[in-house]
């Protein structure tokens, strides 16, 4: 009775032990039948992605070397196709080309500015020869209170023209400046190997030089007015004090003298 006991336990035990090795056997192959499925779907996405990333544009990447100077950094931007001409040749010509682009402009400003400040020199210098021969034209006319309201306006105006000369001169200074830098900048694009940079350089100078020897010459002549303007004044007063001292010897009153 109790060998057909524990052979009933020994049984049951089998068929227990045996159930579970089936469901552990039966779980592990859900998992191999799942990892299989995720390696497949894997291996399909992979093959996607590489298919989209081969058709893609090539987009170029953007890099910049450093170079110290001194204590100052300059960078120079280049892209990933020309990694090969990045050649201490190629940098230097490439900054060349960059002075003088700033050198032409600085000059572009300084020469409109200069031409500016000429144009309106003479300006002003004709306007002090008009109020000048019309106060020569009124000499002998005029009452002493309408004589001195023309002087005022007169020493306003060349307190202007002396303004205007100032203002010409300095701009002229820095006019020189930037020919002298475009000269240098023009030499160094040359030794470089940046030919045209360096003809459009001294092609913009001659153009700057053109131009403001133009205006100069129009300011030059508008002095050379002023100054003949000056010297015929100088000989109407001095007429006119002559005309005055022989009157008065004579007897002659100054009212006399004045036109209607």
């Amino acid at each position: 009775m109790q060998a057909l006991r524990n052979c009933s336990l020994c049984a049951g035990g089998n068929l227990l032990k045996g159930r579970t090795d089936f469901l552990v056997a039966r779980r592990n192959m859900a998992a191999l039948r799942l990892s299989a499925a995720c390696a497949q779907l894997l291996r399909v996405y992979s093959s996607s992605l590489q298919q989209r990333l081969l058709r893609l544009p090539q987009v170029p990447r953007c890099s910049a070397v450093a170079l110290s100077v001194g204590s100052g950094l300059c960078a120079v931007p280049f892209t990933h196709q020309q990694v090969e001409n990045l050649s201490h040749e190629s940098l230097i010509r490439r900054a060349s080309c960059l002075v003088t682009d700033s050198a032409n402009t600085h000059l572009s400003q300084t020469t409109m500015a200069l031409v500016d400040a000429f144009t309106q020199y003479a300006k002003a210098l004709h306007t002090l020869i008009a109020l000048q021969k019309r106060y020569m034209a009124s000499i002998g006319k005029l009452s002493p209170a309408e004589d001195d309201s023309i002087w005022q306006v007169i020493i306003g105006q060349r307190v202007e023209v002396s303004d205007r000369q100032e203002e010409c001169n300095r701009f002229e200074s820095n006019w020189i400046h930037a020919i002298n830098i475009c000269e240098l900048s023009a030499e160094a694009a040359y030794n470089s190997g940046a030919e045209q940079a360096c003809r459009t350089t001294k092609t913009n100078v001659q153009v700057a030089q053109a131009k403001v020897e133009e205006v100069r010459e129009i300011s030059k002549e508008a002095e050379k007015k002023l100054a003949e303007t000056k010297a015929e004044e100088i000989q109407r007063m001095a007429e006119y004090a002559s005309s005055i001292d022989l009157l008065e010897l004579e007897g002659v009153p100054e009212a006399y003298l004045r036109e209607d």
